[in-house]
């Protein structure tokens, strides 16, 4: 089983930008890179190398899923799982988020000293489906 080390995070908030870099680095100890949106992440795309996407699903250029399925479109970056953040609490949005292969969908607000957890619980999941 793989270790998860590296993570690639997209949310166009400053503030939760800060909060879960902090959280996964300090608490998870993954090196994180994050971008403020997707364009940012489409145009530095020959550069990154993430295990794992963590999306805020609602952006204002890309909504998280655009975003993963235009990387998806790099040979380096095609096969990469992701986990979305979203508001949207709804449990059918989960579940269609989860039918389109997402790993996992944390909902907003979220308790950020349990994120690297969240995060964790889902890379487990996804290394045993592999």
């Amino acid at each position: 089983m793989d270790k998860l080390e590296r993570i690639l995070h997209v949310d166009d908030d400053e503030d939760i930008r800060v909060l879960t870099k902090m959280a996964l680095e300090l608490v998870g100890q993954y090196k994180v890179e994050q971008f403020a949106s997707g364009e940012d992440v489409l145009n530095a795309a020959e550069t990154v190398s993430p295990q794992l996407f963590l999306f805020d699903y609602m952006m204002p250029d890309l909504s998280g899923v655009e975003l993963w399925r235009r990387l998806q479109g790099f040979p380096h970056l095609a096969d990469i799982p992701a986990v979305f953040v979203t508001a949207k609490s709804e449990y059918a949005f989960a579940e269609d988020l989860m039918s389109q292969g997402a790993l996992s969908v944390i909902v907003k607000p979220f308790d950020i000293t349990g994120l690297s957890e969240k995060v964790e619980d889902a890379w487990s999941k996804y290394q045993a489906e592999t």
